[in-house]
């Protein structure tokens, strides 16, 4: 690492007395000042810690600049997603070339019978711009839009966005006719909003201190808030909740859940104010999803079996007692959802550690015999895309893989037959065949077979003379499937072999492997990735002693934990907005989103045994006096599902006890001053950020230079 004469100085946290009791343990927490965002001092802390980080990897302002223009140079950055078909309108979205924000369009389909133009660069005929993120935006430093609905009718819109980053969002609905501003008032409600059929009433939710969405209000366009009706109050502080709508349009959907149990109500669109029907009421560990098709209901169930399986129900059902097998999961598939359309039905499932589409044919005599979509890629990840028309028998399908940009294919699901409508460009001198991707398998510490990916240029040997970077998240059973990425190139091109752990905890494996890494088995996720990082060295894709490792959030709390198992396996560590003072936060309720994380790391107020095992891993409570790697922590100021004091803590009790070289290995904190959870916004800005991060980690790899 390339240094200058005077190395200046990182700030030095003050410590002050704080005492944390549970259990008869009695905890010293020097640090716990930093908690408070509102003060000016740590916000002092915050902004030297800032500068420090600057000055510090001020002689990478020039790899910075080259990270950013090679992303900038591969992007098609005036560009048209596919349009999809809704009622009398094609949807779509657009990027212009200098604008940070997207903006989301619609066509007349009386005027393009078929698919407008995938030319960027060429005009619509009639295109309407129904909401530009860069004019909504302003002069606003973060701009996120947290919903948009469009009326069954598609006379309205409704949208609501965020300039803090707080996921806080302000609601607007407008007449597409007029472009008239027809409600405004309705400020801080959650995630989505849906319309009834008419489009005079929308129904939206709150949150509550501990930004869980905990009520369902009903609100008449134009009408004045005060008088919005509380529609349903979910009082159990585990469960969250969720609004959509059916593809059909028939019928408003309202998903309550916590991470082990669910319920589905129901209400007919064109009967705003009637009563939410409850589809099965809710059974302690019983999780279901409904997909509303006539006459029936399809349903994704674990009742019988952990790893799920599909049934149907008629359609004014109200118990589980009505369901009925279609078919059970088989050993190695786990069933996740399913899309209902006027004459199949598609199961989104994970077989074999992928992602994976059943169809099954659907007729007025039953459910025929299903067939599984089949791609040639041994790692690969599939989906259904937008398909917003129930009588259209052919579905778009997104597809892509570490070296296959992302695509979208029209899939007929009578015949079989399939068209790729849109692959994502890349622009510059990207040549898929350069890249070159593998599965490999670690073995844990219990003998457990983890699954790794593995992409390279195809001209890095696997001679153990590569720079490496492994990722992992491994929580909430959220996988970490392969996907396309136009930044990672960057990283790719410079020699780098790119690996992601896929550990317990994630659901890669099926629904077993979650709950084998949660709770008490949660160290489960850590030793995973210990296996994957020595598998790499091992077996020679990597240098051992040029290995990075990359988090976030949760992803972020693996990487803290494995640097206190491990740190010898690793040069430099990235924690991004990491979840690093674990215990201290699930410990407090009054904080977001703790009683909810409850059923994912346990209660440790309540049981002595959860105490123990949180304490054991939390990275902040388990720093020592050793060698590290160089550590590089980034957060942001208004992220509201894992606090900046965390990463802000466990940087300062890293610099007052390891006893790595700072010269070579220095331990950076970087704080986002207008930003969230995901970063900054806006694209330009977004890819600054990551050539930021990405230069710190190429510069303690050794890989700054392209091949």
């Amino acid at each position: 690492m390339i240094m200058s004469e005077a190395t200046p100085q990182p700030p030095v946290a003050a410590t002050e007395d704080h005492v944390r009791v549970f259990h008869g343990d009695r905890v010293l927490d020097p640090y716990e000042w930093l908690r408070d965002g509102e003060s000016p001092r740590v916000q002092a802390h915050l902004e030297a810690e800032n500068a420090y980080a600057e000055e510090r990897t001020s002689h990478l302002a020039p790899l910075r600049a080259a990270i950013f223009s090679e992303i900038k140079s591969r992007v098609k950055e005036t560009d048209l997603s596919v349009p999809v078909a809704d009622g009398p309108w094609w949807y779509y979205g657009r990027t212009i070339e200098g604008k940070s924000y997207g903006l989301h369009c619609r066509a007349p389909r009386a005027v393009h019978a078929e698919r407008p133009n995938l030319d960027a660069d060429r005009p619509i005929e009639g295109e309407e711009v129904l909401l530009d993120g860069n004019v909504e935006a302003g002069d606003s430093e973060f701009f996120s839009v947290g919903a948009l609905a469009i009326a069954p009718d598609h006379n309205r819109l409704a949208f609501a966005t965020d300039t803090t980053g707080d996921e806080r969002f302000d609601l607007t609905v407008r007449d597409l006719s007029t472009g008239e501003v027809l409600d405004d008032r309705i400020r801080g409600i959650g995630y989505g909003v849906v319309f009834s059929t008419d489009g005079q009433w929308l129904f939206y939710t709150r949150l509550d201190d501990a930004w869980r969405p905990f009520q369902v209000w009903r609100h008449r366009v134009g009408a004045d808030p005060a008088g919005d009706v509380l529609v349903h109050q979910e009082d159990d502080e585990r469960y969250w909740m969720g609004l959509g709508s059916s593809r059909d349009e028939r019928w408003l959907t309202l998903s309550l859940g916590t991470k082990t149990t669910s319920e589905v109500r129901l209400l007919p669109a064109d009967d705003p104010e009637g009563e939410w029907r409850i589809v099965s009421p809710r059974r302690e560990g019983v999780e279901y999803d409904v997909e509303p098709h006539g006459s029936r209901l399809f349903i994704v169930h674990n009742r019988d079996h952990v790893e799920s399986d599909l049934a149907w129900a008629p359609v004014d059902s109200t118990s589980d007692a009505d369901w009925r097998l279609v078919q059970a999961s088989a050993a190695g598939e786990r069933f996740l959802g399913t899309d209902a359309f006027d004459a199949h039905l598609v199961l989104s499932l994970r077989k074999d550690g992928l992602t994976s589409l059943r169809v099954f044919p659907l007729s007025d005599s039953g459910i025929g015999t299903p067939d599984d979509l089949t791609f040639d890629e041994p790692i690969h990840s599939v989906g259904l895309d937008v398909n917003p028309d129930p009588s259209n028998p052919k579905v778009l399908v997104g597809y892509e893989s570490f070296v296959t940009p992302g695509s979208v294919l029209e899939i007929d699901l009578a015949t079989g037959d399939r068209e790729l409508i849109k692959q994502q460009p890349v622009l510059a001198d990207f040549d898929a065949s350069r890249y070159v991707q593998h599965r490999a398998w670690a073995n844990a510490q219990d003998g457990t077979r983890v699954p790794v990916s593995i992409v390279r240029r195809t001209d890095v040997p696997a001679d153990g003379s590569a720079p490496g970077l492994l990722t992992a998240y491994g929580a909430y059973e959220i996988s970490s499937d392969p996907y396309f990425s136009v930044a990672r190139l960057s990283v790719l091109d410079r020699g780098v072999v790119y690996a992601v752990a896929h550990v317990r905890g994630g659901g890669e494996m099926g629904r077993h492997w979650y709950d084998h890494g949660k709770l008490l088995e949660k160290p489960n996720t850590f030793s995973d990735t210990v296996a994957a990082a020595r598998l790499l060295g091992d077996e020679g894709w990597v240098d051992p002693k040029r290995l990075g490792l990359e988090g976030g959030s949760a992803g972020g709390l693996l990487v803290g934990a494995v640097v206190n198992q491990a740190p010898e396996l690793f040069r430099v560590a990235h924690a991004s907005v990491p979840f690093v003072d674990a215990l201290n936060t699930i410990l407090r309720p009054e904080l977001p989103l703790t009683i909810g994380e409850w059923e994912e790391w346990g209660n440790p107020i309540e049981d002595p045994e959860v105490y123990a095992c949180m304490k054991a891993y939390t990275p902040y409570e388990n720093v020592t006096a050793r060698d590290y790697p160089a550590i590089l922590a980034t957060t942001s100021l208004h992220d509201t599902r894992v606090f900046f004091t965390e990463p802000a803590k466990w940087v300062a009790r890293l610099r007052a006890t390891v006893t790595s070289d700072p010269e070579t290995r220095p331990i950076l904190l970087r704080t986002e001053m207008a930003a969230g959870h995901g970063g900054r916004s806006g694209r330009y800005a977004a890819w600054e950020q990551i050539a930021w991060e990405w230069s710190v980690v190429l510069d303690q790899l050794g890989a700054t230079e392209t091949l």
